[in-house]
Formats: structure tokens, C-alpha cells, sequence
């Protein structure tokens, strides 16, 4: 006789708006007593998820958890992935309420449906499944998130990361670096694999095809937070000193306003710190002194009266340099003598003038910038055009410091700096991470050899040097891939759609 009225209940969907107010509420609370008409039961459930009245159909998705029991929970999971597509405020924010609640009932269960629809499901419901998972895992409990259920995330994810658009690449990164048991040092290094799998360094590199640079960028920004001392940064090191320097005057990028070649600059700096050791140091050493040279400009000629022989002054590009001298001077400490043996005395004497005249160009710029920011202070320094010589300033004296290691006879690679767009930290403990200010680093005493002439009579200050973006470059997704979703990484074009229930 239960089983009739019961019956009845679900055959209120079918009724009017009161009818179905009631059976939202109804067939829930009495589910579990017919285990027998389950089936029935959550389709007619659903069917009040779908209806026309907005107010029936946030009381049928409210009541929805009370469906998550044994084998139906990874179903029940599923539809609410499913009506995560929904653009009603209130109902959205009903069904994630729903899905964390069941979350904490069974997470694995829970994951199975949402990864189930990341995997297979329309793309908008695709979509807000990944940013439900980046948004609300670090919320839940550890007594949810166990070790089990960090490692079923992790083996999902990895299918998911083998077809991926470069903003869902993102969004994944962030999803299993929160992990717990990704915290590790074994950890971090699966991360950087999956990175380096992602960024597909066994490919030729193609500097003009925006998508190919594009990638690698987007795919060694997420690695760079990853490395550490026991985490190298190799395998990156390497593959840009072999494909991207040699071809950066060509890189492409689909990002209005981003100066590329100084973005790929910054990343190789940040990464030659945690470099192990590399196969073909010598020859990735002499790509980067190459690429170094080319701007460190030799001096101009003088005429006999000692005057500028008409020839311009070379322009200084300190962003440029900063970052090169840096990566020479970090993965120098590998091979110490490479300037004394490895170079001919003649090239070693070329280096040398360059490095003079680039550093009596340092001297005067930097008396300059110190003399306008002289006495400013707080509210002073925020103007636009004072963070820039700030910056700049910055940028300067850690030039400075790696040219006076290099004049060491023979060169030294002792001094360290902390990259002018990085904070300034203490050392930190687990990767004992020198990182002085380099304003107040002690370089040797000793000074650069050279004449003593005012440099000023050979040196025009650059003006405009410091784009206004300089130093304040994010490490966060930059305008993404062209078209967003479905290209780039893959179009993922051959998933099923619009799977129902």
C-alpha cells in the first residue's frame, strides 16, 4: 500500500505547479523506503531539475544530496556537474552547496561524476566542472581530501591533461599543486614532469608559430614556482639555451604589448638558479655568452681629438642584459674557467672592453637615478615614473655587481643578487636560497680595471629605456591562447556530446 502512495508521489512531476512543490519535497524524504523504485524515483526527480518554474526547480536541486546513497551517489554526482551549466545565481550556487555537501559523504564517488563530465560532457559544463574543482577543493576538510582521494585526483587529472586548452592547463596546475601529498619533494618533481610533458620539449621549436611559443611559455611559468635545489630546472635550462635563444629575435606572440623576447629572458634567469648538471654545459654556456655579446656593445670609435667620430652611441639594453648576465653567471659556476680556458685571448679581451664600457655606462646612469630619487620616500616613490627608477635602479646595481665578479682575474661567480622584479626575501629555509638586496650586496673591492677617464664624456644616459610595465611582469595567464577554449592545445574535437543524465 507504501508502494502506491509512493507511486503517486512521483506521479505528482506530472501535475501542476502545487503538485510538483510537493513532490520535490517528498520524493526525497522518502527514497530510502523503496529502494525498488530508485530509478524512477531519481528520474522523476529530475525531471522537476528541468522544470519551467524556477522556484520548483531550486527546491528539486536543494533536495538532491538526499539521492547520493551506495551505487547512486557517482549518478547523482553527475547531474549536479551537469546543471553546474545552469545561469540562474541562486540556482548555481544551490548546486555547488549540493555537490560539496556530497563531496563530504564520498569524494571519490563525488570526483568520478565530475571528472566523468570534464572528460565527456558539453564544454560550458566542462568548463565550470574544472573551475568547481580549482575553487572548492582547498576548502573541503583533510578528513575529505585523503591521501586515496589526492591520488585518484592526480590519476583523473592526467587523463584530462592529455587534451587540454593552455587556460585549462592553467587551472589544472593550480588544482594539484594544492594537493597535500604534492607538496613533496617527489611531489614537486612529478610536477615538473607532467609540465615538461605538456610543454612537449622533444618537439623542434618553431619561433614563429605563435601557438608553439605560446605554449612553452605558458608551460614553464607554472614549472618555475616547482623548482627549487633538489627540484631542477635542467631539462627547461636546456631546451632554451638550445632552441629559444638561438631563434629569439624571431619569436612570435599573440599578446598585444608583450615584450617576448625579454619575457623568455626572465624565465630562463628565474630558472638557471636551480639548474643540475647539464649535459652539454660548455656549448649551452657559449649559446648564452653569444647571445650575452650581443648586447654588450663595443665602444664607438673615437677620432684623433678624441671626440665621438660621429658614429651614434650604442643604446643599453639593461632589462636585456640583467637577465643574461645573470643566467651566465649562475650556470658559469658550473664550469668556472669557461672565460679562461674555454674562450681564446683575444675573445676573452673583446668581453673584457665590452664589459668596461657597459659598466662606466652603469656608473653614470646610476648616479643619476640615485640623485632623483634622492631624499623621496612613501607616497613620493609610487608615482608611476618613480617605481620605474626604482626599477631601473634595481636592474643597475645588480648589473653592476655581475660585472665586477667577472673582472675578478680570474672571474669569480661568488656575488649573489636578487632579480630586480622578484621581492626581496630572506633566505628561505628549504631551498636556502641566498637572495640578498642587491643594493646592499658587497662586491669585491677591488675596482674594474680601465682608464679613468669621466665616463660622462663617452656615455649619453639612456632615456625611455624602462617601458612602464617593466618589473611588474605576472607570472598569471597573459590573454591566453587565441580563441580560448577548443584551440591552441588541441581542439579536443572528438569527445561525445551533449551526454544527458
Amino acid at each position: 500500500q507504501h508502494k502506491d502512495a509512493y507511486q503517486v508521489i512521483l506521479d505528482g512531476v506530472k501535475g501542476g505547479a502545487k503538485e510538483k512543490r510537493l513532490a520535490a519535497q517528498f520524493i526525497p524524504k522518502f527514497f530510502k523506503h523503496f529502494p525498488e523504485l530508485a530509478d524512477s524515483a531519481i528520474n522523476a526527480q529530475l525531471d522537476l531539475c528541468e522544470d519551467e518554474d524556477v522556484s520548483i526547480r531550486r527546491q528539486a536541486i536543494k533536495e538532491l544530496p538526499q539521492f547520493a546513497t551506495g551505487d547512486n551517489l557517482p549518478r547523482v554526482a553527475d547531474i549536479l556537474t551537469q546543471l553546474l551549466q545552469s545561469d540562474d545565481s541562486a540556482e548555481f550556487n544551490l548546486v555547488n552547496n549540493a555537490l560539496l555537501s556530497i563531496f563530504k559523504m564520498d569524494a571519490k564517488g563525488t570526483l568520478g561524476g565530475l571528472f566523468s563530465q570534464i572528460l565527456q560532457g558539453e564544454d560550458i559544463v566542462r568548463e565550470r566542472a574544472i573551475k568547481f574543482l580549482s575553487t572548492k577543493l582547498k576548502t573541503l576538510p583533510e578528513e575529505v581530501m585523503t591521501k586515496e582521494v589526492e591520488e585518484f585526483i592526480l590519476t583523473e587529472s592526467k587523463k584530462v591533461l592529455e587534451d587540454v586548452t593552455g587556460e585549462e592547463f592553467v587551472l589544472f596546475m593550480k588544482i594539484l599543486s594544492g594537493l597535500k601529498s604534492l607538496q613533496t619533494v617527489s611531489g614537486r618533481q612529478q610536477l615538473v614532469e607532467l609540465v615538461a610533458e605538456q610543454a612537449d620539449l622533444e618537439q623542434t621549436f618553431n619561433p614563429s608559430d605563435t601557438d608553439c611559443v605560446d605554449r612553452l611559455l605558458q608551460c614553464t611559468r607554472q614549472a618555475v614556482p616547482l623548482f627549487s635545489k633538489n627540484v631542477h630546472s635542467t631539462k627547461f635550462v636546456t631546451y632554451f639555451c638550445e632552441h629559444v635563444l638561438p631563434n629569439l629575435s624571431s619569436l612570435t606572440t599573440p599578446v598585444e604589448g608583450l615584450d617576448i623576447q625579454l619575457e623568455v629572458l626572465k624565465l630562463l634567469a628565474e630558472m638557471s638558479s636551480f639548474c643540475g648538471d647539464m649535459e652539454k654545459l660548455e656549448s649551452n654556456l657559449k649559446k648564452l655568452f653569444d647571445k650575452l655579446l650581443e648586447y654588450m656593445p663595443l665602444p664607438p670609435e673615437e677620432a684623433e681629438n678624441g671626440e665621438n667620430a660621429g658614429n651614434e652611441e650604442p643604446k643599453l639594453q639593461f632589462s636585456y642584459v640583467e637577465c643574461l648576465l645573470y643566467s651566465f653567471h649562475q650556470l658559469g659556476r658550473k664550469l668556472p674557467d669557461f672565460l679562461t680556458a674555454k674562450l681564446n685571448a683575444e675573445k676573452l679581451k673583446d668581453f673584457k672592453i665590452r664589459l668596461q664600457y657597459f659598466a662606466r655606462g652603469l656608473q653614470v646612469y646610476i648616479r643619476q637615478l640615485r640623485l632623483a630619487l634622492q631624499g623621496k620616500t612613501g607616497e613620493a616613490l609610487k608615482t608611476e615614473e618613480n617605481k620605474i627608477k626604482v626599477v631601473a635602479l634595481k636592474i643597475t646595481n645588480n648589473i653592476n655587481v655581475l660585472i665586477k665578479d667577472l673582472f675578478h682575474i680570474p672571474p669569480s661567480y661568488k656575488s649573489t643578487v636578487t632579480l630586480s622584479w622578484k621581492p626581496v626575501q630572506k633566505a628561505d629555509a628549504s631551498q636556502k636560497r641566498a637572495s640578498e638586496d642587491t643594493t646592499s650586496s658587497s662586491p669585491p673591492k677591488k675596482a674594474s680595471a680601465g682608464p679613468k677617464r669621466d665616463a660622462r664624456q663617452i656615455y649619453n644616459p639612456p632615456s625611455g629605456k624602462y617601458s612602464s610595465n617593466l618589473g611588474s611582469f605576472s607570472y598569471e595567464q597573459r590573454g591566453g591562447f587565441r580563441g580560448g577554449r577548443g584551440r591552441g592545445w588541441g581542439g579536443r574535437g572528438n569527445r561525445s556530446r551533449g551526454r544527458i543524465y
